[in-house]
């Protein structure tokens, strides 16, 4: 169990709003936004908190326990860290310094393909340990590269994105020149001058890269030039010929992340994937869909003896957490409440973040009388 709690952030909203004075606004609201209207950014977390758990206060049970087994391995708690692009534009190194805080914790992190750290950084802090997410390249060469330099770092879980078909309307990012590359606008420049922390650790990091990205982007490229490049290098629909093609490429753990319905899981299962994650690319992709925790229960009845169903998208908290889990997903991941973490609190923000998470998962549990996350199905209160 993390010691590692400040007293003056004890809740994942005070440092949202911590995080929120300390970092530029058009690098907070590329973290706290969703696309559209926000709508189903809303939803996701608020339909997670309608489920109901049981207490059974009369109940004796053993010593509590959040170890949670995934692919073989043991970890301390049943939530890791959600791949999140652009990391070190909300706060320097934070890639670096959440993937020590999961390393140091035992939970999984999960580095996006447009992360600012790469795959070779994140796998020596994580000593292999980390999973990597792949936006998948247009270029079979690039996608072997990218393949060979996880295999190659002892990177063992590779994740497959599904619902980036096309880049999600996101009328903040527009408006902040947040379409990659971000654009520095004198508002932008404006919003740096009033938080020097930001802007002084930013210096002494230096500027945010595509770290992963780099040896392919040519050199002295223009922001403009840059984006080009990176629309015309990836393309994220999946099929079954790409499918096929990384599973037998792939020799560790392929995960399937954008799952949203039935049929697609019954597909992945089909494909060879080893597990999914239900997600709505946190209610950055599409407005007018469900939330992730109707859908993943659907899929967790229906398959959950077949394979790991996995969930994030709008799960904030501990309790969020143990509904996500009562509803039938094995595992969950959270990527804004850790990322508030780091922009609140910087290198403390990890390990901060996930102590207050176990502290909190472990209270439910105890409120519920639940020994184990496998046994959080069995109290939940059915509509």
């Amino acid at each position: 169990m993390s010691e590692y709690i400040n007293p003056n952030y004890p809740d994942i909203p005070y440092l949202r709003d911590k995080a929120k004075k300390r970092i530029p606004r058009f690098a907070f609201e590329y973290l706290d936004g969703g696309c559209n209207a926000e709508i189903n950014l809303k939803r996701n977390t608020d339909e997670i908190r309608e489920v109901k758990l049981s207490p059974y206060y009369l109940r004796d049970y053993p010593e509590i326990s959040l170890e949670t087994e995934l692919f073989g391995k043991t970890y301390s708690a049943p939530f890791g860290i959600s791949p999140i692009g652009l990391q070190g534009m909300i706060w320097p190194g934070a890639s670096e310094i959440l993937a020590q805080a999961a390393f140091e914790e035992n939970i999984p992190f999960i580095l996006s393909t447009v992360a600012t750290a790469s795959i070779e950084r994140i796998a020596e802090i994580t000593e292999g340990n980390a999973w990597f997410q792949l936006y998948h390249p247009v270029e079979g060469s690039l996608r072997d590269d990218l393949l060979k330099r996880a295999a190659d770092a002892g990177i063992k879980t590779l994740v497959i994105l599904a619902d980036v078909p096309s880049f999600g309307y996101r009328s903040k990012e527009i408006k902040n020149g947040l379409a990659i590359p971000p654009r520095m606008s004198l508002s932008n420049i404006a919003q740096i001058m009033s938080r020097p922390n930001w802007a002084l650790s930013t210096l002494m990091h230096g500027q945010p890269e595509f770290k992963t990205l780099k040896p392919y982007i040519p050199e002295g490229m223009s922001l403009r030039h840059l984006g080009l490049f990176m629309n015309k290098t990836f393309n994220g629909r999946l099929n079954e010929e790409r499918i096929k093609i990384l599973r037998d490429k792939w020799q560790g753990n392929l995960v399937l992340k954008g799952v949203a319905t039935e049929e697609d899981a019954e597909k992945a299962i089909t494909h060879g994937f080893d597990g999914m994650i239900i997600s709505n690319h946190g209610g950055r992709q599409l407005d007018c869909g469900e939330s992730t925790i109707h859908p993943m229960s659907r899929i967790a009845a229906k398959y959950g003896d077949q394979t790991t169903i996995m969930m994030d998208s709008g799960i904030r908290t501990g309790p969020d957490i143990a509904n996500t889990m009562a509803s039938g997903a094995h595992f969950s991941f959270l990527g804004r409440s850790f990322m508030y973490g780091v922009g609140a609190l910087g290198k403390k923000g990890g390990r901060h973040t996930i102590g207050i998470l176990k502290k909190q998962l472990l209270q439910v549990m105890q409120q519920v009388c639940c020994s184990n996350t496998r046994d959080l199905p069995n109290h939940l209160l059915k509509p």
